[in-house]
């Protein structure tokens, strides 16, 4: 691999260009993406322009957005070259991790080898997971350093997929034997009533986000064998209930819709080789009014505890569609005035 990075003048300050140079131009086709759209998608995120020209891009701009382009457009070469492919969800990744903290340029030393040696991802049957920002790529880390870990944010920053993802490739890998996944059966401010069917039939509908999960990691027979095996339970929070979870991974995924009660029930079912992850979203409760959270009380009691890590999201860590981070802005604005 070759990449170079030639200022196009005597200073940056006189010329406003930074100019990269790529070995492979078949490569560098899959990096500019169908009718350049790749590019475009890096210039209207860090308000740059990108020119193409044989196997040189021009980028122009401010230098903090030009070194930060230059980059994002370094590291997803790598990563076409390892074989790997590219999406929108890619990009606006290496752009995120590619940010300082402070969101107002890169820093020496702030740049993530994401795709390089730095690497951070999940490996599962069907899929390989990269974290998308720096909050995640933590969570991430903490995931399979710490035995307990709470992942707390807004919808749509990946607590619960990004667990379910660790909780796949620990089975794979032999670390875990059981996987076990389970959420509070709360309705979201409206009443179903009685639903038909039998007990499993009943709660199916509100266990549906981790069944999407694990289908994405996992082929839909071996999901079908393993929970037939009892190798993959997905199951309410109340059936947790009396049992010692041992050598198994296991989510509470929607945990501020657990009670106190529910929660220290919860956490007090960790066996021998066993890892939680407890997910949730504080502005999210669904529980009767004057019923106390069972996440946030967790979070206040057990805050001081070392082995267990809190990681903790904002609307800059939604990895959905970009409106759903304006959104989420707006709404903690209005509450917030």
């Amino acid at each position: 691999m070759a990449i170079s990075t030639v200022l196009s003048g005597e200073t940056v300050e006189e010329t406003h260009e930074t100019r990269l140079e790529f070995a492979d131009n078949l490569v560098l086709i899959d990096l500019c993406g169908e009718h350049d759209r790749n590019l475009a998608r890096i210039e209207q995120k860090l308000g740059v322009q990108i020119l193409r020209r044989g196997n040189q891009l021009t980028i122009v701009g401010d230098v903090d957005a030009r070194a930060h382009a230059a980059d994002v457009l370094n590291e997803l070469y790598v990563r076409l070259e390892a074989g790997k492919p590219i999406e929108s969800g890619t990009i606006d990744g290496a752009i995120r991790l590619g940010r300082s903290a402070s969101g107002t340029g890169v820093r020496e030393g702030d740049q993530i080898e994401l795709f390089t040696s730095g690497n951070v991802e999940i490996r599962t049957r069907k899929k390989t997971v990269e974290p998308r920002t720096q909050a995640q790529k933590a969570y991430v880390q903490n995931l399979f350093r710490h035995e307990m870990a709470f992942g707390i944010g807004p919808a749509g920053t990946g607590k619960t997929y990004l667990a379910v993802a660790a909780g796949v490739s620990m089975f794979l890998g032999g670390q875990v034997d059981r996987i076990i996944l389970c959420r509070p059966a709360v309705e979201a401010g409206e009443r179903l009533g009685f639903l038909p069917g039998t007990q499993e039939e009943k709660v199916d509908p509100y266990m549906q986000p981790l069944y999407d999960a694990l289908n994405d990691f996992l082929p839909a027979k071996q999901v079908g064998k393993l929970r037939e095996e009892k190798k993959i339970e997905i199951a309410p929070l109340a059936f947790m209930r009396g049992r010692t979870l041992s050598n198994s991974f296991v989510v509470l995924d929607e945990a501020q819709n657990a009670t106190t009660m529910q929660m220290k029930m919860f956490l007090t079912r960790l066996g021998e080789g066993s890892r939680m992850v407890i997910t949730g979203d504080r502005t999210q409760v669904d529980l009767p009014r004057g019923v106390h959270s069972g996440l946030s009380n967790a979070e206040q009691l057990l805050k001081d505890i070392n082995d267990i890590s809190f990681n903790y999201f904002t609307s800059k860590d939604v990895v959905r569609h970009h409106l759903v981070a304006k959104i989420i802005e707006a709404y903690d604005a209005g509450e917030n005035p």
